[in-house]
């Protein structure tokens, strides 16, 4: 039986937050490989603080946002390459540079990570992701650092309300309300939203839980978020 493809987006937060969360890491880690006996996996990662450091000393310094998008890249690629370290894949794979290659990879690999694929305006981890889906006929997972979509940034507002189901065109209100930016604290960036809506590309939105991806994957019941 063929194993279908899932993508996923691996925010940065959740690779490289402020002290490494080696217990998340190995959780995730288990959760994947367990699940790779059915699925095959690609694993897009984002930039997260790490990224958002250099965006910012570069805005300050009044560099344009061609330059701040180009760090925030080349960070999500650091951590790809942290990730498929962690996963203990061979050194001499380089990161795939684009969609195609990704698919070929795909016929021997269970697992692959890449980060944002081009050095180029709006090529972000989670345009990356999305774009990935579409092309490769399959959901997108958006594994984030709270536990689901909230109707604004729950860790700004503690009024936010989680929000478990919801349509493409509400998800896209909320996405698009929130001003675009490089290192944009948002579900989506605005670019992945526009994918999303033109492929009607199905999304869950998941917390730090592992447990929770497990259970998604399993058909089970998760805490989390969906919009179709």
């Amino acid at each position: 039986m063929q194993k279908r493809v899932i993508v996923l987006s691996l925010g940065g937060s959740l690779i490289v937050p402020e002290i490494m969360d080696l217990s998340y890491l190995r959780k995730f880690r288990e959760v994947i490989k367990a699940n790779s006996r059915k699925f095959k996996f690609v694993i897009v990662c984002g930039g997260g603080t790490v990224a958002r450091k250099y965006i910012s000393a570069l805005r300050d310094d009044g560099k344009s946002e061609y330059l701040q998008s180009l760090a925030g890249i080349s960070v999500t690629r650091l951590n790809a390459r942290f990730m498929s370290y962690f996963f203990n894949q061979d050194p001499k794979e380089g990161m795939p540079t684009d969609m195609k290659q990704i698919k070929n990879m795909l016929r021997k690999d269970d697992i692959i990570f890449c980060g944002a694929l081009r050095y180029a305006p709006n090529q972000t981890s989670d345009a990356t992701a999305v774009k990935l889906a579409a092309y490769l006929g399959t959901d997108f997972i958006n594994l984030t650092n709270v536990r689901g979509l909230y109707n604004k940034n729950p860790m700004k507002y503690k009024d936010a309300k989680f929000i478990p189901q919801t349509t493409i065109e509400e998800f896209n209100k909320i996405v698009m309300a929130i001003p675009d930016k490089p290192g944009m604290h948002a579900p989506v960036d605005h670019t992945a939203m526009r994918v999303i809506r033109e492929h009607k590309i199905k999304t869950y939105i998941i917390g730090k839980d592992a447990k929770q991806l497990d259970n998604l994957l399993n058909g089970k019941k998760f805490i989390g978020s969906v919009v179709e």
